[in-house]
């Protein structure tokens, strides 16, 4: 049996990047109260009744005050002492949250063809290839990624660095995307592809964002100031711009 956290809230900052885009992915974090959250990863939102009894567990064993679904489709365990927080990650048997590259901050996924009668896509596939294509690759700032069986886009597909979402002949590719404060709606690069296409043009949609942004800026905020025709030439397709 498993559990989907299907949604999510994302905030961003607008205008200049700033030192806080850490991409911390697995990793103990202090609150303004003073005591850590603990934010291990989940596959794809995906959390096992298994997990759930362990969490659980840990959280009657050190008077955890509650849980927190992040945008990033992880539990947050909220609350507790820093000594605490070495405690949990070993009875969740898993290292002290390493530390990784700026890159893709999260990959979103919905429970797609499988699990929605609304899906037209398998998201959850995708997602497991997007991942790892481009779950390692270093980005100048964290990228994150949602994707949505359909055109009802769940994931939020059109407001993410990387947007996919599906219908009946094959998935449509958004680049560019953000939501917070400043909020920018994603470009359409291409309808109608299938999964290896995908993979294909968001390595050169990576690729470009690599190579053409500043550190710590976002793609939506790279997408501002470049000309679409430029971005159009140097990935090879002419998409969907709405600006």
């Amino acid at each position: 049996m498993y559990l989907c956290n299907a949604s999510s809230i994302l905030i961003l900052h607008c205008g200049h990047a700033t030192e806080d885009s850490d991409f911390n992915m697995s990793e103990k974090k202090m609150n303004k109260n003073k005591t850590f959250n603990v934010l291990p990863n989940t596959d794809k939102g995906f959390i096992t009744t298994e997990y759930l009894e362990k969490v659980t567990a840990i959280a009657r064993k050190h008077n955890i005050p509650f849980f927190k679904i992040t945008s990033a489709q992880r539990l947050a365990i909220i609350g507790h002492e820093p000594e605490t927080a070495e405690q949990i990650w070993q009875e969740l048997g898993q290292k002290t949250g390493p530390k990784k590259p700026v890159g893709i901050h999260y990959i979103q996924a919905c429970p797609g063809i499988e699990w929605c009668k609304y899906g037209r896509q398998d998201s959850l596939a995708l997602a497991e290839k997007l991942q790892k294509a481009f779950g390692d690759l270093p980005l100048p700032a964290k990228t994150k990624v949602g994707i949505s069986g359909c055109a009802l886009n769940c994931c939020e597909s059109y407001v993410r660095d990387i947007g996919v979402f599906g219908k009946k002949n094959g998935w449509t590719l958004v680049f560019g995307g953000n939501g917070g404060g400043c909020p920018r709606i994603g470009d359409i690069v291409a309808e109608n592809l299938s999964d290896d296409e995908v993979i294909d043009l968001v390595g050169k949609c990576l690729d470009f964002y690599g190579k053409n942004a500043r550190r710590l800026e976002r793609t939506a905020r790279l997408m501002t100031r470049t000309k679409i025709d430029r971005f159009w030439e140097k990935i090879g397709v002419r998409g969907k711009s709405r600006y």
